[in-house]
């Protein structure tokens, strides 16, 4: 049994591996300040609602890109199964070449995405990652990684338009019933929802159109 943990700016994902079948997952918010011990007990909680082995667990491998939460998942792992996680880093082979001018700045979640998708589809690739930012990572029809895009995710820019623009209120993001907005609520739906849609269709358009390929556009 491999425990797998990917730590994201909103949320913790965890899942259960069974050769390559995942059998149990679970989605946490992200908490920044979180101890070993409150680690510790969140994992054994989900592991005895569920009826799992903690003895079962062979392996605990870990994308992170909250380095505060680094040495607590280290401390749960060593205190609840008895061995040191493997953290996605630079050095760990992945089968994916990083090609970025400097490939310690390219981000965990990045380099799972571009794994992922490359060991499913086995062809050039162009992965969006709706998180905290947006992302968008080309991966080549060889499995290179190419470079990408990061840009404000849908949520936190609807948070600074909140933030900053004193009298336009808080709304849910959402489809509105048309494009032109006929009251300020459904205008700034339309703002985020149907102009989060064009720039991510106007980066890939650009991401293909610079170059000479047809990759696969995968979301996630």
């Amino acid at each position: 049994m491999l425990l797998v943990i990917d730590v994201g700016n909103t949320n913790i994902v965890i899942g259960i591996f069974q050769g390559e079948n995942l059998t149990h997952h679970w989605r946490i918010s992200t908490r920044r300040n979180m101890t070993i011990d409150e680690t510790a007990l969140l994992i054994h909680n989900l592991f005895h609602l569920h009826d799992l082995s903690r003895d079962e667990v062979e392996g605990c491998i870990i994308s992170s890109v909250v380095p505060p939460l680094n040495i607590p998942l280290e401390g749960m792992c060593e205190r609840l199964f008895h061995m040191k996680p493997i953290f996605v880093a630079p050095g760990i082979k992945t089968g994916i070449a990083i090609l970025y001018e400097n490939p310690k700045e390219v981000g965990a979640d990045r380099i799972v995405n571009a794994v992922a998708a490359y060991h499913r589809y086995r062809q050039a690739i162009i992965a969006v990652d709706f998180g905290t930012a947006t992302t968008l990572d080309c991966i080549s029809e060889k499995g290179e990684y190419l470079g990408g895009i990061i840009a404000p995710g849908i949520t936190i820019s609807a948070e600074a338009l909140f933030k900053y623009a004193s009298k336009l209120p808080k709304v849910e993001i959402a489809r509105p019933p048309q494009i032109l907005g006929r009251n300020t609520v459904n205008s700034i739906q339309s703002g985020l929802y149907y102009g989060y849609i064009s720039m991510v269709d106007g980066l890939v358009e650009r991401l293909i159109s610079s170059y000479n390929w047809k990759p696969r556009v995968i979301a996630t």
